[in-house]
């Protein structure tokens, strides 16, 4: 079949006839051109090679643009309309796609001279892109190959320019579709497709079928425009340019196109060129192209691209806040290296100090390659936050527990202080404050992390600055650590990070040795083999109760907030028992606990060990340690019995008490309202365990041993529980009123004042409950043991007080009281502020060895 090929009409043609592509070598157009077509032929043939599969799809475009064209019924064959002699006007070139190039079948390795025919030009120069130009009155004109108006120079020129389609200009388009190879080749022209005809007038053109049209002056169509011939010229001229330095010897003709030639854009510039400059109409009529898969940019690339954008549409705002970042990263990073572990030592001069872990760290870090360097301030970062975390924590426990935190042990208190929350403020505020410190301690690992890094990065973009202000600030530090310089007693130089890393390095080795060593000591035992009845005799017959008040300190006693109404309660009841016939001497005892873990409390004091941390607790209560509770309960002339209503699950520890029978929250009947924390007030527990034990006769003529918790005067202190009648308690639903109309929990937190005013109180409470009882139910053989677990939370008795609690001694018989005359107590329910004082752990032998116990030692 015959080939219609396209031709285009340079500019300098001025309509003059063109000459036919059979001219010999060297002959020359009407405007001067260079007929050397043979030579450019073959070296555009001879880039075949080169050509990207972008100028395979944009041929395959272009083919199905004039196919379309061809529908409309607008053009005919180029035998039946042959080019009119009659010149036209300038047309700019045609961007024409090397749609040849792409198919095997019918690209040749070399380039015919002179084409005579259409077939023929098809068959042996498939590669060579055919000439177009357009008759007098239509949009296109369409010259068969053979046409003696076919130039050769244009159609060197066509070799040399590539079609630029949307698909080439995407962002997948290949390096080798974008400039040509330095190597000189060029992309082979378009063969055009039988029976392809000239594109019709028709509004629905494609942007690529309208620049492939050349106009004339009688174009009717909208689409040939300025703006699609600029588009067609860009990539032929640039193409152009890069022809003649791959093959030398070969000369462009200067009369050929010299607009595109002059005007062109840069080769690696011409497809940029091209893109934009279609018409709005063309724009409009254009279908969506998509980028091929995988070449859009990920995430990561989509936010770079979008904040650069931003940098370069904001370039002042961009500058600002880079600085600011960068201050606040500074910042947060300083505050963390100088956070102290105590509340009381957050104070501004603390914060204003050289750190020595930030100039070693500005050091590590301009020494070390981009990799190492970012990985390691990355992990810096995150080890500086779980420094941060463990000082908070180290605050949280020294205003609670009197004591910094143990990162072996102390993990399992964090469920605690969670049942706690619970208790006192409820589920939903627990919940909420579980999941914010949770998100705040993720934020902090990021944060700190994240800023580290970029630190990192600012010293390695001012390698010279950095260096510069790391030795002054290491000549600095080291000058006023040397000459110890201070400023309102604060050192200069600081060195707080590693001295904590240092402490909690010591503390988790001391933890571990510790450890191993307690588990020696708790088996050696002075009345470990001591048989039964040599154990406690002068007590035999008595009913012994032990009780412990909840956070029941020496500060209630001294501290002058609290001491007033809490001094004249215990004067009061010392005055009723003494009324009724019972007399009390007190002391002090040490705690080995402080602000909470109350247990820890109770087992020192039965087990005569210093009970001090979770793993000696644990390590006790897996022993066969006595206990003193056990003691009573070895003789066999005593059942034991436990009443506990802080207890809320599962209690093991009652085998090593040695109990017989323990009730807990839920075994005491009560109906009545929860006073936060505490399960129930303290007055309805004596109630219940006056019916449920006490007034209940043992069986087999043996005595009682009783352990008896009070937990009303746990913190925080609000709803306090008002005394009520004893023969009014009922199921405890009479203090609905009292609590509903108490305060609230989180008004007293929040207020220390309030806090130890709330707190002074509820030990009033339940000190004249115990008493209460005692005067109302104790008899000649009752002997009342009672004293505090621990001092209440730092913020209640303050940040330097002492772990003493009260402990007393009340009894009627009086021969009870002499057996401990030489302890040197004081008469009465308060201890003298100069009382003995003795460790926690010391009261065990010392009661078993003042009524009478013989010892016998258990080695281990």
């Amino acid at each position: 079949m015959p080939q219609h090929t396209s031709i285009r009409q340079s500019p300098e043609t001025d309509g003059a006839a063109v000459r036919p592509e059979s001219e010999e070598p060297g002959a020359e157009t009407e405007g001067g051109v260079s007929a050397e077509a043979d030579t450019a032929t073959r070296q555009a043939t001879a880039a075949t090679d080169g050509l990207s599969s972008a100028e395979a799809g944009s041929g395959d475009a272009r083919g199905a643009a004039a196919g379309k064209a061809a529908g409309d019924g607008t053009a005919q064959p180029a035998e039946a309309r042959p080019a009119p002699d009659t010149a036209g006007p300038k047309t700019a070139p045609e961007a024409s796609a090397p749609e040849a190039a792409a198919d095997p079948e019918t690209t040749a390795p070399d380039t015919p001279e002179e084409p005579t025919a259409p077939e023929a030009a098809a068959e042996a120069a498939p590669g060579t892109a055919a000439p177009e130009a357009a008759p007098e009155g239509t949009t296109s004109k369409v010259t068969p190959k053979d046409s003696p108006e076919a130039t050769a120079p244009e159609a060197a020129d066509e070799t040399s320019a590539p079609e630029v389609t949307p698909e080439a200009a995407s962002p997948a388009t290949t390096p080798e579709a974008e400039t040509p190879e330095a190597d000189g080749k060029a992309p082979a022209p378009e063969a055009a497709a039988p029976g392809a005809t000239p594109e019709a007038d028709t509004p629905a053109a494609t942007p690529k079928a309208t620049a492939a049209s050349p106009a004339t002056p009688d174009a009717t169509s909208e689409e040939a425009t300025p703006e699609a011939t600029a588009e067609a010229s860009a990539p032929e001229a640039a193409l152009d340019e890069a022809a003649p330095a791959s093959t030398p010897g070969t000369e462009t003709s200067e009369a050929g196109t010299p607009d595109a030639t002059a005007e062109a854009p840069a080769p690696e510039t011409a497809l940029e060129a091209a893109a934009p400059t279609t018409t709005p109409e063309a724009a409009d009529q254009a279908p969506a192209q998509r980028p091929a898969r995988g070449s859009r940019p990920g995430w990561r690339g989509r936010i770079r691209m979008r904040q650069e954008a931003w940098r370069a549409a904001h370039p002042t705002a961009a500058a600002v806040l880079s600085v600011t970042v960068t201050v606040l990263a500074a910042a947060l990073v300083l505050a963390a290296l100088m956070l102290p572990n105590t509340v009381v030592g957050l104070k501004p001069m603390k914060f204003a100090r050289i750190p020595a872990e930030a100039i070693i760290g500005a050091a590590v870090m301009l020494a070390l390659p981009r990799r190492p360097r970012v990985v390691l301030a990355a992990v810096s970062g995150v080890a500086l936050g779980a420094m941060t975390v463990l000082n908070f924590l180290d605050m949280g426990f020294n205003q609670y527990l009197g004591r910094t935190f143990n990162p072996i042990l102390d993990w399992t208190l964090l469920s605690d202080a969670q049942s706690y929350l619970n208790d006192s403020l409820g589920k939903t505020v627990t919940l909420a404050a579980t999941v914010g410190l949770i998100v705040l301690v993720l934020l902090l690992f990021l944060l700190l992390a994240l800023s580290t890094v970029r630190l990192s990065n600012l010293l390695a973009r001012n390698t010279g600055t950095a260096t510069r202000g790391t030795l002054i600030a290491g000549v600095v530090w080291i000058t006023c650590s040397s000459l110890g310089i201070q400023i309102s007693g604060v050192p200069i130089a600081s060195d707080r990070t590693a001295a904590a890393l240092k402490i909690q390095a010591h503390k988790v080795a001391a933890t571990l040795h510790d450890e191993a060593e307690f588990e020696k000591v708790a088996k050696v035992d002075a009345f470990g083999d001591t048989p039964g009845n040599q154990l406690v005799p002068d007590l035999r017959g008595k009913d012994m109760i032990f009780t412990f008040i909840e956070s029941y300190g020496r500060s209630a006693i001294e501290d002058p907030i609290m001491a007033p109404g809490v001094d004249k309660t215990l004067d009061v009841r010392t005055k009723a028992l003494a009324k009724a016939g019972f007399h009390a001497k007190s002391g002090w005892l040490t705690s080995a606990t402080y602000g909470g873990s109350s247990w820890l409390g109770h087992s020192t004091t039965m087990s005569g060990l210093w009970i001090s941390n979770q793993q000696r607790y644990r390590t006790v209560m897996a022993s066969d340690h006595l206990s003193l509770t056990d003691a009573f309960k070895k003789t066999g002339a005593f059942d034991t019995v436990g009443v506990m209503p802080g207890i809320q699950k599962g209690w093991p520890e009652q085998k090593w008490y040695g109990l017989d029978k323990v009730y807990n929250a839920f075994q005491l009947g009560y109906k009545g309202p929860k006073f936060s924390w505490s399960t129930m007030p303290d007055q309805y527990a004596l109630q219940q365990y006056q019916q449920r034990v006490h007034s209940k006769k043992v069986a087999d003529g043996k005595s009682r041993m009783s352990l008896l918790i009070l937990t009303s005067s746990h913190q925080p202190w609000a709803p306090i529980p008002k005394m009520v009648d004893w023969d009014q308690l009922g199921n405890g639903s009479v203090f609905k009123g009292i609590e509903a109309a108490g305060n609230k929990p989180e008004d007293v937190i929040a207020d220390t004042t309030k806090s130890r005013e709330e707190y002074g109180k509820s030990i009033q409470y339940s000190v004249t409950a115990l008493t209460q009882w005692l005067e109302r139910y104790g008899n000649k053989d009752t002997v009342l043991v009672f004293l505090g677990d621990h001092q209440p939370i730092a913020r209640v008795s303050g940040n330097h007080a002492s772990r003493d609690v009260p402990v007393s001694i009340v009894a009627k018989d009086p021969k009870v009281l002499d057996k401990i005359a030489d302890w040197n107590w004081t008469d009465g329910l308060r201890p003298a502020h100069d009382a003995p004082v003795w460790k926690m752990s010391s009261f065990r032998d010392r009661f078993l060895t003042a009524y009478g116990s013989t010892p016998h030692p258990k080695k281990g």
